[in-house]
């Protein structure tokens, strides 16, 4: 299959948060095109098993494929930490998951190798990130914590909170006190926490906001393949969802810093 420069670049979500990833691609990456599946129908991925969850990945892979992406982008952790090779398996073109961008992002930024990973049971369960910190440099140290209220909370709008300042304080004291130097935001719904994430771990604390680290990766593997979007026009921005719950706007917007228009809903 001859890849095209001009293709679209699919990222793919269990929901909204992977439109922390779109708006970071869209600042770094301002001339390519981009396809966003958002399976919102089937959200929360992160009690589903394994199968459930694979089974979703590479439904929505094939989605997307068909739509000739040039690339395609595991924007949830979730996703990312139990099906990314079913993913890699299936595809034609690369894939490049968020967990692997925040991996490197902790290894550049660490100095003192004392590195602390927040993200939903699930990621932390699966012990992901520290496989992937560990491939790259086996003698980084990783204290992980789960953070499951940061999602509804996120989801709710309190993004500079008193409840959710208490939260972070309660969640970061256990891995503030392991002396991280950085901390890996790993979850796609956490960059939006990061002002109040960052005064709670303090000055000496380097975050890692996996969105960010992923449009870095993907603009140097576009550059090294000669895939970056020759055009400078008005890139094409496509939405596809599985349902449009009732906040699904409001939530998405605050998400993506603008407007969110182009939303095709997909019934399977």
């Amino acid at each position: 299959m001859q890849n095209n420069p001009n293709n679209a670049i699919g990222v793919f979500d269990s929901g909204v948060g992977g439109l922390t990833v779109v708006r970071a691609l869209m600042e770094r990456l301002p001339f390519e095109n981009i396809i966003y599946f958002g399976d919102t129908a089937r959200v929360p991925y992160g009690v589903k098993s394994v199968e459930t969850i694979s089974h979703y990945t590479r439904e929505i892979a094939e989605f997307l494929l068909q739509k000739e992406v040039k690339l395609l982008i595991i924007a949830c952790n979730t996703m990312a930490s139990v099906a990314s090779q079913v993913v890699k398996d299936l595809s034609p073109v690369p894939v490049l998951d968020v967990i692997d961008a925040g991996a490197l992002g902790a290894i550049a930024a660490t100095t003192r190798r004392q590195v602390g990973v927040i993200g939903t049971p699930t990621t932390i369960n699966s012990n992901a990130y520290a496989r992937a910190i560990h491939q790259y440099e086996p003698d980084v140290r990783i204290f992980s914590q789960a953070c499951p209220l940061f999602v509804p909370l996120v989801e709710e709008g309190w993004l500079d909170h008193q409840v959710t300042r208490l939260t972070a304080q309660e969640y970061l004291k256990p891995v503030l006190a392991q002396d991280v130097d950085t901390l890996v935001l790993g979850c796609t719904h956490y960059p939006l926490l990061k002002p109040l994430l960052q005064e709670v771990a303090g000055p000496g604390v380097k975050l890692v906001d996996s969105a960010e680290a992923m449009a870095e990766e993907t603009a140097a593997l576009l550059g090294e393949l000669k895939l970056a979007n020759p055009q400078r026009g008005r890139p094409d921005y496509q939405f596809y969802v599985t349902d449009v719950p009732l906040r699904f706007q409001t939530i998405g917007e605050r998400f993506l810093g603008r407007t969110l228009s182009n939303v095709h809903v997909v019934k399977w």
